[in-house]
């Protein structure tokens, strides 16, 4: 019998994973193999070691006070057991089939805990906080990943979309908010103005003083507007 070697490799940022006879044998870092393979037994499944990013839209979902509205996220995930992802999955495919298919069964994971949250929320309220829940990130959704051996780094929300009709709504609401709020600010103005002048008055009362500059006012703006003579005390004196 003739030794035969088979030739695998590896590629950078990549984890090998070899199979001899549909049974694990050993991982295999980045690099050339030539692996004693006699009947043509061995496999090499490749994984990634970097996080990946996924992108999901065009999910539609209806907010507490029914109104449907669609919503996109997208979050990293990274697989941090490579032999448990694989023992999930059928390997008689190749890797990359593989790992379509395992972000299929992580999307819908994602998109199932993200419409828990926002599906519970009226729509004027999910309008106002979509900020505050834009990372949804949670135990029970590590804990549902991890049956996988991968590992979610980040989940996020990253649009939500309304109809036409309702954006107007709010476009209106928002409006009308701000003007109500202009209109209290200017009323508080307008008191604070009377105020300020009703002290003024009741503090001029009776003051000498206060006449006299009053009276000197008077009398410039008056002579600023032509020629006039004034006699200030007793002429007589």
């Amino acid at each position: 019998m003739i030794l035969f070697k088979k030739k695998h490799s590896v590629k950078p940022n990549m984890i090998g994973f070899l199979y001899r006879n549909n049974t694990f044998e050993e991982k295999l870092s980045p690099g050339v193999y030539k692996i004693r393979d006699w009947n043509d037994t061995t496999e090499l499944f490749c994984l990634p070691e970097t996080a990946k990013l996924v992108t999901v839209t065009n999910q539609e979902v209806l907010s507490k006070d029914n109104i449907a509205f669609r919503f996109s996220f997208y979050y990293f995930y990274k697989i941090v057991d490579g032999e448990k992802f694989l023992s999930n999955f059928s390997l008689d495919r190749k890797t990359p089939y593989i790992i379509n298919e395992a972000e299929v069964i992580l999307s819908n994971i994602m998109q199932q805990q993200i419409r828990q949250i926002i599906a519970g929320m009226d729509s004027e309220t999910l309008n106002e906080k979509r900020n505050e829940i834009a990372n949804f990130k949670s135990e029970e959704m590590d804990k549902q990943v991890a049956v996988f051996g991968v590992e979610i780094e980040q989940a996020l929300l990253k649009d939500i979309t309304f109809p036409k009709s309702i954006q107007d709504l709010f476009a209106k609401h928002l409006e009308a908010k701000i003007r109500a709020k202009a209109e209290l600010e200017n009323a508080r103005t307008t008191v604070a103005t009377a105020r300020a002048l009703k002290n003024a008055s009741e503090l001029m009362k009776g003051d000498e003083n206060i006449k006299f500059i009053q009276w000197m006012e008077t009398i410039t703006k008056i002579a600023d507007k032509g020629k006039h003579t004034f006699v200030i005390g007793d002429p007589e004196k």
